[in-house]
Protein backbone atom coordinates (compact mmCIF):
# COMPACT_ATOMS: atom_id res chain seq x y z
CA UNK A 1 0.00 0.00 0.00
CA UNK A 2 2.78 2.44 0.90
CA UNK A 3 4.44 1.88 -2.88
CA UNK A 4 1.47 2.64 -4.38
CA UNK A 5 0.83 5.53 -2.51
CA UNK A 6 4.55 7.02 -3.39
CA UNK A 7 4.26 5.43 -6.40
CA UNK A 8 1.01 8.15 -7.06
CA UNK A 9 2.73 10.91 -5.41
CA UNK A 10 5.91 10.53 -7.42
CA UNK A 11 3.74 10.63 -10.76
CA UNK A 12 2.13 13.77 -9.22
CA UNK A 13 5.31 15.90 -8.38
CA UNK A 14 7.21 14.79 -11.84
CA UNK A 15 3.36 15.93 -14.02
CA UNK A 16 3.02 19.23 -11.82
CA UNK A 17 7.11 19.68 -12.39
CA UNK A 18 6.87 19.48 -15.97
CA UNK A 19 3.92 21.44 -16.29
CA UNK A 20 5.23 24.11 -14.53
CA UNK A 21 8.36 24.11 -16.15
CA UNK A 22 6.85 24.12 -19.87
CA UNK A 23 4.56 26.93 -18.37
CA UNK A 24 7.63 28.93 -17.45
CA UNK A 25 9.49 28.64 -20.73
CA UNK A 26 6.61 29.42 -22.78
CA UNK A 27 5.52 32.86 -21.11
CA UNK A 28 9.28 33.59 -19.79
CA UNK A 29 8.02 33.81 -15.91
CA UNK A 30 6.91 31.66 -12.94
CA UNK A 31 3.50 30.46 -12.49
CA UNK A 32 0.04 31.79 -10.50
CA UNK A 33 0.00 30.38 -7.35
CA UNK A 34 -2.66 31.34 -4.65
CA UNK A 35 -3.14 29.85 -1.08
CA UNK A 36 -6.62 29.86 0.64
CA UNK A 37 -8.59 28.83 3.22
CA UNK A 38 -11.84 26.92 3.34
CA UNK A 39 -14.20 25.28 6.00
CA UNK A 40 -17.41 23.71 5.55
CA UNK A 41 -20.50 21.17 6.52
CA UNK A 42 -19.68 17.03 5.87
CA UNK A 43 -22.38 14.93 5.70
CA UNK A 44 -20.01 11.57 6.51
CA UNK A 45 -20.63 7.69 7.14
CA UNK A 46 -19.24 4.83 6.53
CA UNK A 47 -19.47 2.17 3.67
CA UNK A 48 -19.44 -1.76 3.38
CA UNK A 49 -20.42 -3.96 5.97
CA UNK A 50 -20.91 -1.29 8.18
CA UNK A 51 -24.45 -1.02 9.57
CA UNK A 52 -25.05 3.15 10.36
CA UNK A 53 -26.09 5.95 9.61
CA UNK A 54 -24.63 9.24 7.80
CA UNK A 55 -23.90 12.09 10.56
CA UNK A 56 -23.50 16.03 10.37
CA UNK A 57 -19.71 17.11 10.56
CA UNK A 58 -17.40 20.03 9.49
CA UNK A 59 -13.78 20.47 7.94
CA UNK A 60 -11.41 23.32 8.42
CA UNK A 61 -7.96 23.60 6.29
CA UNK A 62 -6.19 25.32 3.93
CA UNK A 63 -4.79 25.07 -0.22
CA UNK A 64 -2.95 26.10 -2.59
CA UNK A 65 -4.04 26.75 -6.53
CA UNK A 66 -1.33 26.28 -9.13
CA UNK A 67 -2.59 27.92 -12.43
CA UNK A 68 -1.42 25.36 -15.14
CA UNK A 69 -3.04 26.65 -17.90
CA UNK A 70 -6.36 29.72 -18.12
CA UNK A 71 -8.60 26.39 -17.74
CA UNK A 72 -6.61 24.12 -15.95
CA UNK A 73 -5.31 24.02 -11.79
CA UNK A 74 -3.93 21.57 -9.43
CA UNK A 75 -5.27 22.23 -5.75
CA UNK A 76 -3.67 20.23 -3.29
CA UNK A 77 -5.48 20.90 -0.10
CA UNK A 78 -4.92 20.09 3.91
CA UNK A 79 -7.93 19.41 5.77
CA UNK A 80 -8.92 18.76 9.17
CA UNK A 81 -12.02 16.61 8.93
CA UNK A 82 -14.24 15.17 11.57
CA UNK A 83 -15.56 12.50 10.12
CA UNK A 84 -17.87 9.60 11.08
CA UNK A 85 -21.33 8.11 11.44
CA UNK A 86 -24.59 9.00 14.09
CA UNK A 87 -23.46 6.87 16.17
CA UNK A 88 -20.95 8.66 19.03
CA UNK A 89 -18.69 5.63 19.57
CA UNK A 90 -17.72 6.19 15.30
CA UNK A 91 -16.45 9.74 15.31
CA UNK A 92 -12.92 10.30 13.82
CA UNK A 93 -10.73 12.48 13.13
CA UNK A 94 -8.72 13.07 9.93
CA UNK A 95 -6.36 14.79 8.24
CA UNK A 96 -7.44 14.31 4.54
CA UNK A 97 -4.87 15.88 1.76
CA UNK A 98 -6.72 16.05 -1.60
CA UNK A 99 -4.94 16.65 -4.85
CA UNK A 100 -7.80 18.24 -6.68
CA UNK A 101 -7.25 18.96 -10.74
CA UNK A 102 -10.03 21.71 -11.39
CA UNK A 103 -10.93 22.47 -14.83
CA UNK A 104 -12.70 25.84 -15.71
CA UNK A 105 -15.59 25.14 -18.05
CA UNK A 106 -16.84 28.94 -17.81
CA UNK A 107 -16.25 32.46 -16.09
CA UNK A 108 -15.26 31.06 -12.05
CA UNK A 109 -17.40 27.78 -12.41
CA UNK A 110 -14.65 25.03 -12.32
CA UNK A 111 -15.05 21.48 -12.09
CA UNK A 112 -13.14 18.88 -9.76
CA UNK A 113 -11.81 15.42 -9.41
CA UNK A 114 -8.50 13.98 -7.92
CA UNK A 115 -6.86 11.53 -5.15
CA UNK A 116 -7.12 12.15 -1.80
CA UNK A 117 -5.06 10.47 0.48
CA UNK A 118 -6.32 10.96 4.47
CA UNK A 119 -4.61 9.74 8.15
CA UNK A 120 -6.39 9.06 11.08
CA UNK A 121 -5.67 11.71 13.77
CA UNK A 122 -8.01 10.53 16.86
CA UNK A 123 -11.31 9.47 17.52
CA UNK A 124 -13.99 7.41 19.30
CA UNK A 125 -13.43 4.01 20.42
CA UNK A 126 -13.91 2.44 16.68
CA UNK A 127 -10.49 3.95 15.51
CA UNK A 128 -8.70 0.89 17.30
CA UNK A 129 -10.44 -1.72 15.16
CA UNK A 130 -9.44 0.79 11.70
CA UNK A 131 -6.53 1.37 9.71
CA UNK A 132 -4.69 4.60 9.77
CA UNK A 133 -4.85 5.27 6.27
CA UNK A 134 -7.60 5.80 4.31
CA UNK A 135 -7.31 6.79 0.21
CA UNK A 136 -10.13 7.58 -2.10
CA UNK A 137 -11.45 9.57 -5.04
CA UNK A 138 -12.98 13.46 -4.91
CA UNK A 139 -15.21 14.81 -7.43
CA UNK A 140 -17.39 18.04 -7.34
CA UNK A 141 -17.60 21.59 -9.10
CA UNK A 142 -17.16 25.09 -7.52
CA UNK A 143 -17.30 28.54 -8.12
CA UNK A 144 -14.73 31.45 -7.44
CA UNK A 145 -15.45 34.93 -7.72
CA UNK A 146 -12.66 37.74 -8.45
CA UNK A 147 -13.12 39.14 -4.68
CA UNK A 148 -11.32 35.74 -3.20
CA UNK A 149 -14.15 34.02 -2.18
CA UNK A 150 -15.32 30.39 -3.31
CA UNK A 151 -17.96 28.23 -2.97
CA UNK A 152 -17.59 24.10 -3.84
CA UNK A 153 -19.55 20.99 -3.28
CA UNK A 154 -17.21 17.92 -2.98
CA UNK A 155 -18.32 13.83 -3.18
CA UNK A 156 -15.87 12.00 -1.61
CA UNK A 157 -15.44 8.10 -1.91
CA UNK A 158 -13.26 6.25 0.20
CA UNK A 159 -11.60 2.96 -1.58
CA UNK A 160 -9.69 1.61 1.01
CA UNK A 161 -10.88 -0.99 3.33
CA UNK A 162 -10.10 0.62 6.55
CA UNK A 163 -11.17 -2.42 8.90
CA UNK A 164 -8.09 -3.72 10.46
CA UNK A 165 -8.79 -7.20 10.41
CA UNK A 166 -10.57 -9.90 7.92
CA UNK A 167 -14.27 -10.62 6.68
CA UNK A 168 -15.16 -7.38 7.48
CA UNK A 169 -15.03 -4.27 4.78
CA UNK A 170 -15.42 -0.53 6.34
CA UNK A 171 -14.80 2.51 3.92
CA UNK A 172 -15.94 6.17 4.24
CA UNK A 173 -17.82 8.53 2.13
CA UNK A 174 -18.87 12.10 2.48
CA UNK A 175 -20.51 14.85 0.61
CA UNK A 176 -18.99 18.53 1.87
CA UNK A 177 -20.13 21.94 1.02
CA UNK A 178 -17.98 24.48 1.56
CA UNK A 179 -16.60 28.41 1.58
CA UNK A 180 -13.25 29.67 1.26
CA UNK A 181 -11.19 32.55 0.70
CA UNK A 182 -7.94 32.62 -1.29
CA UNK A 183 -5.51 35.29 -1.18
Amino acid sequence: MKKIILTIAAVCAVTFANAQDKKEKSKGGSSDMKFGVKAGYANTNFTGDADTSAASNFYIGGLVDFSISEKFHIQPELLYSMEGADESETNLDFIRIPVMAKYYVAEGFNLQAGPEFAFVAGGGAVKDALKSLDYGLGIGAGYEMESGLMFDARYNLGLANMYDGSGFKVGTTSFNIGLGYRF
